[in-house]
């Protein structure tokens, strides 16, 4: 009996193993979400150092196959401690010859040396990437004309003094200041922590696009385990939620480790 026990263990282990392999090395998967609109948006999230294929070629097969209007990236293209750009370049050239791509920084970007930051711009100024850094731009489709907004907020939202301890937080008062107020009409905001979606939703926006939580990098029984910032079962981390009248949509993105938490392309029709 004891034989059979260890030999049931050892197999739930090895099976384990090749899924934890599958799902972290090869595995990719597109959400969708039909919010009933007219506009095809493909949203991709905290890359970091995950690659799909040579030059991403897997991942920029499945969005061209969406045939999106608008491409959103939420943050984290790069890990702070990356050195080479040149994947993260060809990508987002690939991307922007799919459809028109906005970006916003993620915490990774923020905290890249001053040296890698400059290059990181530079690199970007050579693509046709629209990047938001507490601005806007509009996107037109038919009669629907909508206000993009990209917030780059305090890294010490993210860390301070080293740690996780005592972070800042953001209100729809410090919305204010680095977005100006929310104007009338449809307004969609990029903001790459999902964990302030309150002061989103009282600033004004109608739908938040983020990633950061990684999906919560384990993922059991529909929830996420545990949060960049060493929290456990953090509120949002994959997913659409509503507070007050606005929608968060959350991606659990495509890089980091994770169980049972599979990288992802998400869709929606808004």
């Amino acid at each position: 009996m004891k034989m059979i026990k260890n030999k049931i263990i050892r197999n739930v282990l090895a099976a384990g193993a090749l899924w934890a392999i599958f799902e972290n090395f090869i595995l990719l998967t597109v959400r969708r979400e039909n919010m009933g609109g007219n506009i095809h948006i493909v949203h991709l999230s905290d890359f970091h150092k995950r690659r799909f294929g040579r030059n991403n070629f897997r991942l920029i097969k499945a969005v061209k196959r969406e045939k999106p209007d608008i491409i959103f990236l939420t943050g984290d293209l790069v890990s702070r401690d990356e050195t080479d750009f040149t994947i993260a370049m060809r990508t987002i050239d690939k991307l922007c010859r799919i459809a028109p791509t906005v970006m916003i920084y993620g915490n990774h970007e923020m905290s890249l040396p001053d040296k890698k930051a400059n290059e990181f711009r530079e690199m970007l100024s050579h693509t046709d990437v629209i990047l938001l850094q507490n601005d806007y731009m509009t996107l037109n489709k038919g009669r629907r004309s909508i206000r993009v907004y990209g917030l780059c907020e305090k890294y010490s939202t993210y860390k301070k003094d080293g740690g996780y301890r005592d972070l800042d937080r953001i209100t729809s008062g410090d919305l204010e200041e680095l977005l100006g107020k929310c104007p009338s009409g449809e307004v969609i905001l990029l903001a790459h922590n999902p964990l302030f979606a309150k002061a989103y939703a009282e600033w004004g926006a109608d739908n938040t696009l983020s990633g950061h939580i990684h999906g919560g990098a384990v993922r059991l029984f529909g929830k996420g385990i545990l949060s960049p910032e060493r929290k456990f079962l953090p509120k949002y981390s994959k997913g659409k939620y509503t507070i007050g009248k606005m929608n968060l949509l959350v991606s659990a993105g495509l890089g980091k480790r994770r169980l049972f938490d599979p990288a992802e392309i998400v869709v929606y029709d808004m």
